[in-house]
């Protein structure tokens, strides 16, 4: 079965192929490439805060000085630029595996090396 990690997309044969980005997308014509920018809905990791937090012990206070340590926080954020409904992002995806398949019925019916595959208007 394929998988895709680390921008590589290993298939059941042993076949690896590396991306530049980390997507693959079909347009309307069927042909496949890479959909390197996430720009319609993806997920952003925000850089953490660096904060400095004091640091108490079980100790009272007056007999310790307080110590600073560090403290990073990322966090984790939903892009939707466009804010699109779950039912929109259903209908995106839905239309994208409308054209999955009709990649997979083009080439039982007429091969890999016929042009007429695509659907080029």
């Amino acid at each position: 079965m394929t998988d895709f990690k680390r921008r590589t997309l290993y298939l059941s044969t042993g076949k690896q192929i590396k991306l530049f980005g980390s997507s693959i997308a079909i347009g309307r014509s069927l042909e496949i490439g890479e959909g390197s920018a996430p720009n319609i809905f993806s997920c952003f990791e925000q850089q953490p805060e660096e904060r400095i937090v004091p640091d108490i012990g079980k100790e009272p206070q007056e007999e310790k000085a307080v110590k600073e340590k560090p403290v990073k926080k990322s966090t984790i954020a939903v892009l939707n630029p466009y804010k699109l409904t779950a039912i929109e992002l259903m209908e995106i995806a839905d239309y994208n595996i409308r054209l999955w398949l009709d990649l997979k019925d083009n080439i039982r019916k007429l091969g890999i090396n016929n042009p007429k595959i695509f659907n080029n208007e």
